[in-house]
């Protein structure tokens, strides 16, 4: 008798329930996608408003998270939690909330301040805790770098601002470091003119004048250091450019590199 009461007050209380569960789901559904869409209208509109670009991700992150908290309410709402209710809950943990996103806070403020003083911005190349690449957002809390392999890597602003942040585009230019081996033998300023006629030659490096001098004298080659300027979009390019251009110098020039030997005597 007492099993047929519990089931049935069971059954009862899940029908009762099961509306209200089913209408809170279904809020919750239809409220994150109209979010999504209003995200993505409001980017649209900054965007074409002409606001800081490193605005625009940061504003529609942070505008997302506002309107999910309110699909979120209003979702307990239709539930039967009252809001002031839902309200003084939400104070009542507020301390344990805290604590348990010092960390996710911690990422929020250094976004805001990445934001004001701008140590790197949207599209620079940049070099944070060992990722190469460039940023292609400022979250709320999170900065997303296209690193130069092809990966989206997500980095927290708070472990992004923690360390040492080189921005590789904010000097307008940038040092390409070459190494070249000229043979003993060789006439300093005789190369040193091959090597800059094939410079001249690299299209994409910038007009800056390169810096050709020797660096140190290895056991079978003069080792000299070539210093070409390129912006970070072309750095590659004359990267890989000035090599193809200098070898191709030094073989036209009848310039031929030494390469370790080793005698073998017959004991």
């Amino acid at each position: 008798m007492l099993e047929n009461i519990n089931l049935s007050t069971i059954i009862e209380t899940v029908l009762a329930w099961s509306p209200k569960i089913v209408a809170a789901i279904v809020t919750l559904i239809i409220g994150f996608w109209i979010v999504g869409i209003i995200t993505r209208l409001i980017g649209k509109s900054l965007a074409k408003s002409g606001i800081d670009g490193d605005l625009v991700p940061f504003l529609k992150s942070l505008v997302s998270v506002l309107l999910k908290v309110l699909v979120v309410i209003s979702a307990a709402g239709v539930v039967g939690i009252e809001i002031t209710a839902f309200a003084a809950l939400i104070a009542g943990a507020g301390l344990a909330i805290g604590a348990a996103m010092s960390g996710t806070l911690s990422h929020f403020a250094a976004g805001v301040m990445v934001l004001i003083f701008k140590p790197y911005r949207v599209g620079d190349l940049v070099d944070i805790q060992g990722t190469v690449g460039h940023v292609s957002e400022i979250q709320v809390f999170n900065t997303v770098i296209n690193s130069l392999d092809n990966k989206k890597v997500i980095m927290p602003n708070g472990i992004a601002t923690s360390g040492v942040m080189t921005n590789l585009t904010a000097n307008g230019k940038l040092r390409v470091d070459l190494n070249v081996a000229m043979p003993y033998e060789e006439d300093f300023d005789k190369v040193k003119g091959i090597i800059k006629g094939a410079l001249d030659k690299v299209t994409s490096k910038l007009p800056d004048e390169p810096t050709i001098e020797i660096e140190k004298f290895d056991e079978n080659n003069v080792l000299l250091a070539v210093r070409p300027y390129a912006t970070d979009a072309s750095y590659w390019d004359v990267y890989f450019n000035s090599y193809k251009e200098i070898k191709k110098a030094f073989g036209e020039a009848g310039i031929d590199v030494a390469y370790p030997t080793r005698k073998i005597k017959n004991v």
